[in-house]
Formats: structure tokens, C-alpha cells, sequence
């Protein structure tokens, strides 16, 4: 029997014009960009614990100033905890591409953390910055989207917007299977339009260990 490695979960000849891209433009999109069986038993996975009623409500904020807000935000989430093998295999991947981002980019990258998220039908995610500049533990963010036989009359795009021009689309994602997005998390305002079907993804940060003022980052 054949052993898979990271590098068999992505398209490892997209990574040149993801590092480029970052540089550029601060943000990267490919379509296919990882393997659609993988994508699927991470999209069976999340319906699983959907029904194990093991999803939380996702809030804005962090620590004490963490605020559910259903006007903002209404995704459910559950954070990945290397339960499963395909979760292990997903963050290898993950591991994968900080390494390659590290070697082309010298950021520095020391760590990543994910979550799945569920949008139920009608749910958004209003404009908003990952991370904020002077404290950018986080540095790149990423989503990549589960759902397969996605339509357009779906919706549930993520929209990204100039960071010059916060007024301005840069592009407009579909969370079709095996998509994968990443842009740096204090520079790219990006929303997610409402869905009219339920709609899968893991959000993911690769982080900096950094700290300010005493207090200590990365922490959940």
C-alpha cells in the first residue's frame, strides 16, 4: 500500500504563484488546489459533528472581549484537534505550506490554527480584518472550502477588498470544493456574502509566537 505525504494533498506546482502573489497583491486564490477526497472526508467530518451537536457558535473577539453577535458573524464553528486522520492529514498540509512560506518569505511563521466553520442557509460574515497591525500574531490567513456540487445560485462568496481601497473588490470567491484561499490577515478586508445552502470550509492563521507589553501570544 502506497504512502501519502503532505505534498500529495496539494498542488505543489501552484506554490510559486502563491509566494508571488502574497508579495504582490497580498492575497492568493486557486481553484483545486487540494485534493478533493481529502476536501470531502473533512466536508463528511464536519456534517458528523453537526449532528453530534459538537459545533459552538462562532463570536467575534478574543479572551474577555469575545461577543457572540448573529448581526455580524453566523457561522458555527469547532476547532481542529487532530482527532481524526484526515484532520492530521490537513494539517500536514498546513505544515507544509508554512515551511515552503517561511523558506520564500522569511516571515517567521511559527505555528497554525484552524477551525472548521458552518454557515447555515442565510448565514454572513460581515467586512472585517483577521488581525490589526501592531499586534499581528496573526499574519496569513486561509480558508479552504469543502463543498462539493456547489452552485452559483448557492451564493456564499467570500469577497476580498483593496486594502488601499476598502471599497474596492479585488475578487469574489465560490466555496466550491477544493478552492483554497490565503491573504495577510492585517492587510485584506474580506466578507462572506450570505449563503442559501449550507456551506463548509476550514478557516485556518498561521501565526508569529510574539509579545507585547508582557502579554504573550500565540494563545487560543
Amino acid at each position: 500500500m502506497s504512502r501519502h505525504t503532505a505534498a500529495d494533498y496539494l498542488d505543489i506546482a501552484a506554490l510559486p504563484a502563491l509566494m508571488e502573489a502574497l508579495v504582490t497583491q497580498g492575497w492568493f486564490v486557486a481553484e483545486e488546489f487540494l485534493d478533493a477526497s481529502l476536501c470531502r472526508t473533512l466536508h463528511a467530518e464536519l456534517h458528523g459533528l453537526e449532528e453530534q451537536a459538537a459545533l459552538e457558535v462562532a463570536g467575534i473577539g478574543r479572551g474577555q472581549a469575545h461577543r457572540i453577535k448573529r448581526e455580524v458573524r453566523g457561522d458555527a464553528i469547532h476547532w481542529l484537534d487532530r482527532e481524526s486522520r484526515a484532520q492530521r492529514q490537513y494539517l500536514a498540509v498546513m505544515a507544509l505550506l508554512q515551511q515552503e512560506i517561511n523558506r520564500a518569505l522569511y516571515l517567521g511563521l511559527f505555528e497554525f490554527e484552524a477551525h472548521f466553520a458552518l454557515y447555515p442557509p442565510g448565514a454572513f460574515y460581515k467586512k472585517h480584518l483577521d488581525s490589526f497591525r501592531g499586534r499581528s500574531n496573526r499574519v496569513v490567513s486561509s480558508v479552504a472550502y469543502l463543498n462539493p456540487a456547489w452552485s452559483h445560485d448557492h451564493g456564499g462568496e467570500m469577497v476580498l477588498f483593496d486594502p488601499d481601497v476598502p471599497e474596492r473588490e479585488v475578487a469574489r470567491v465560490s466555496p466550491k470544493l477544493g478552492t483554497f484561499v490565503c491573504f495577510l490577515a492585517d492587510r485584506i478586508p474580506h466578507e462572506v456574502l450570505p449563503t442559501q445552502a449550507p456551506r463548509a470550509s476550514i478557516a485556518g492563521w498561521f501565526r508569529r509566537n510574539t509579545s507585547l507589553n508582557g502579554f504573550v501570544d500565540p494563545a487560543r
